[in-house]
């Protein structure tokens, strides 16, 4: 049944009650009391003018008080547009402008950096249309704030909201560099996360441990959204530490833990990990990459994990496929694997994955026409990535249509790191690849061709691209040529460029 994220959350306060919502190192929130931090944060957004479908901006790591703004935002129907904390400030600035945010929900400083004197410095001033700032060292006067809305003034604005207005808008870069709003809706985010939930076997019993930013689609929908559905205790991480984990998981019995592959290669690799109690540990997912099997073997066998899956799923359609808890560990290493319920999944002639179903975003945010390239006539959403399936229906992702790679789990798209290096005086043309990089995956690597008669040195591009990109975008390395390579309509080879053989004969690219 299609409801609210507002109905959503009253549901799990009646269910669940006392039982923990969010643990954030010392502090321990009920889910009762979660209901009414979310309603408090309403009423403030209310009394400073937010209304159904303002936006409001979060740039804040892990924590109770990014689940509290989201939760608030959406319980009177205003638009949650999460932003990446590692983002730059002209980055946070272009994200405040083109959405038009009406309220800014920030940390104070966080990895060295005040994100809101970053935004004040590089627009100078706040951009135009916030009218409320909320930051996170005063979160506790956010009840005053609000004191003066009703219970009758706040119900009535929860109850204008339709599981059919949107909740969030997800930024996505695609390879025109110029990135794109993925709006979903209430109904569209709350079934997205159920599926999530649900095939992973998420319970009231479950501590869940969220390592992937809330920034991030996984971290806000198939974590604190599908945790809020079932009823398990949220454990906000900000950062990944093996030994600090292994204490978490040991003290408070963590039962699910998603993470990207290396985040389990490092927790079986670590020399003290007989020290702990792991015991807990019951399910965990790694995302869509093809891992090896004897990763899996080893999860399931030295960490106990009784479900152990891959996925697949991208900000215009979060869960697309997902492994089964009997699945084969072959399967789940060199597989995504299938479509979830309600999702239609295909490969097309030139091999691109296919996707099309009610939990698909139907639009990008006031952008017409990227919406329109990303869909065809029925319905599909083109995704870009390339793939195939086995008659089993287990989706395999082989290729990367549009080029992005992945930093230590954060999608890179080359194009965005292209137009920077552009503005650099001296400079042609660039094209930036990803090159395997032992602990993060991939890095970024850029070929640069110079205008002639001009010099320039790596550390010069580096340090440009330093004061524009976030440093997961940052490429890591530069090699300067005097050409890029190309096919003969003029085409830019970046599998020369990665060093991977030509094609087999015939191949589609």
């Amino acid at each position: 049944m299609s409801r609210t994220i507002a109905a959503a959350l009253r549901d799990a306060a009646d269910r669940f009650g006392e039982h923990a919502a969010v643990v954030d190192g010392d502090l321990r929130i009920s889910y009762a009391d979660l209901h009414g931090r979310a309603r408090d944060v309403a009423r403030t957004l209310l009394a400073e003018g937010i209304r159904r479908g303002d936006r409001v901006a979060v740039c804040a790591p892990n924590g109770h008080e990014w689940i509290e703004a989201a939760l608030g935002a959406a319980y009177i129907g205003a638009v949650l547009v999460p932003v990446n904390t590692r983002y730059t400030g002209p980055e946070i600035v272009d994200l405040l402008v083109r959405t038009r945010a009406r309220a800014f929900v920030v940390a104070g400083p966080f990895l060295g950096v005040d994100r809101l004197e970053l935004v004040v410095e590089t627009a100078g001033g706040l951009p135009g249309d916030i009218v409320s700032v909320l930051r996170l060292p005063e979160w506790h006067g956010v009840p005053a704030r609000g004191a003066r809305i009703t219970d009758a003034e706040l119900d009535g604005a929860a109850a204008a909201v339709t599981p059919d207005d949107p909740s969030d808008i997800f930024f996505t870069s695609g390879t025109s560099g110029r990135s794109k709003g993925a709006m979903s809706t209430h109904a569209q985010t709350l079934a997205n996360a159920a599926n999530w939930a649900e095939l992973v076997g998420v319970t009231d019993a479950d501590r869940y441990l969220i390592l992937s930013p809330f920034f991030h689609i996984f971290g806000f929908k198939a974590g604190i959204l599908a945790a809020l559905q079932c009823g398990a205790a949220i454990y906000p991480a900000q950062t990944f530490d093996v030994v600090r984990a292994f204490e978490l998981i040991q003290r408070e019995r963590i039962s699910v833990l998603p993470g990207v592959p290396t985040v389990h290669q490092m927790m079986l690799d670590h020399p003290d990990r007989e020290q702990y109690d792991l015991s807990s540990l019951r399910a965990a997912t790694t995302g869509a990459a093809t891992i090896p099997v004897v990763l899996i073997e080893r999860m399931r066998d030295e960490l106990r994990y009784d479900r152990v899956l891959t996925a697949y799923g991208l900000s215009e359609a979060p869960v697309v496929t997902m492994c089964r808890a009997d699945d084969d560990p072959e399967v789940i290493a060199t597989t995504s694997g299938r479509a979830v319920r309600d999702m239609e999944v295909r490969i097309a002639d030139d091999g691109e994955i296919l996707v099309r179903g009610p939990n698909v975003i139907t639009e990008y945010f006031e952008d017409p026409e990227a919406t329109a390239k990303a869909f065809d006539a029925d319905g599909w959403f083109h995704t870009g990535d390339a793939g195939s399936m086995d008659d089993a229906g287990n989706l395999k992702i082989t290729d990367r249509i549009k080029d992005m790679f992945t930093n230590g789990g954060f999608n890179v798209y080359p194009a965005e790191i292209e137009q920077v290096i552009a503005r650099i005086p001296g400079v042609a043309e660039s094209a930036v690849v990803g090159v395997p990089e032992p602990r993060l995956g991939e890095v970024g690597k850029a070929f640069v061709v110079l205008t002639a008669g001009r010099t320039l040195t790596e550390t010069a591009v580096i340090d440009h691209c330093r004061e524009f990109l976030a440093n997961f975008k940052v490429p890591r390395s530069v090699e300067f040529v005097s050409e890029l390579p190309r096919n003969a309509t003029g085409k830019v080879l970046k599998r020369v460029l990665r060093g991977e053989p030509d094609p087999a004969a015939g191949e589609k690219r």
